[in-house]
């Protein structure tokens, strides 16, 4: 199901318009991890350059529109040095492209990047906070419009399954890749209930229509589950009890 053919044709156009400047080309995200789905899966690449200036990414700009064109979002562009100063701002982020990609062209700029534990621990528990907060925003605009509720679970569960994902690294426990799988290893690991979001991904996946559930009640127990899981990755932080 992934576009193989449109990431080469996109590769060979940014070769031929960036010429030395481009360092590598990397695929990550659902496309390498193998729960990609045409519907809500983008392809994600990440662009290394030498020289990010304005003058250098502006004669890349008729590769990244027939990209875009293909319905699929612009590529990441960072120099090698950007990546390396960014670990602690985007932990999880690269954590993810290191563990979890695939060089379409050039140098594997992303094996030996060092990413320490202690600033992956706390942007886990920050991105769980911030998500949980936003979630209860844009909750009480979409209460009463069960077409925005279900919108707002399925456009989230994707973010939240990674954030699961990583909290299972932080308390020292192995992390799988699928979505499903995290969700369901995390509750295993904490004891709250996975059933919303499971849910919810069978919804997104069309295994299950919407009409099947209600999706008041999937939301309460969806967030009732996120507050437990933010709690439980709190005090473990807070206690030492995580991984190291």
């Amino acid at each position: 199901m992934v576009p193989e053919k449109k990431m080469n044709d996109f590769v060979s156009r940014l070769r031929e318009a960036a010429g030395a400047n481009l360092e590598s080309v990397i695929l990550f995200g659902s496309a390498v991890a193998g729960d990609f789905h045409p519907e809500f899966s983008n392809v994600n690449l990440f662009c290394v350059v030498r020289d990010a200036s304005y003058a250098k990414l502006r004669v890349l700009a008729s590769a990244v529109k027939w990209w875009n064109a293909q319905k699929q979002p612009p590529p990441l562009f960072m120099t090698r040095d950007e990546i390396e100063r960014s670990v602690d701002v985007f932990t999880i982020e690269l954590m993810d492209v290191k563990q979890h990609h695939r060089v379409l062209y050039g140098e594997d700029v992303f094996k030996n990047l060092s990413i320490p534990s202690n600033l992956h621990r706390m942007q886990v528990e920050y991105e769980l906070r911030e998500k949980l907060a936003l979630l209860r925003q844009h909750v009480l605009l979409a209460s009463g419009n069960d077409s925005r509720m279900w919108e707002l679970l399925t456009r989230s569960v994707s973010s939240f399954a990674t954030l699961f994902r990583h909290a299972l690294m932080v308390l020292g426990h192995e992390a799988p890749i699928g979505k499903r799988q995290a969700i369901k290893a995390l509750s295993e690991t904490i004891g709250f209930d996975a059933s919303s979001f499971l849910r919810v991904l069978d919804v997104r996946e069309q295994k299950s229509k919407r009409r099947q559930f209600d999706v008041a009640e999937v939301f309460a127990r969806y967030l009732a589950a996120l507050e437990q899981v933010t709690a439980a990755v709190d005090k473990m932080l807070d206690s030492g009890a995580a991984g190291t």
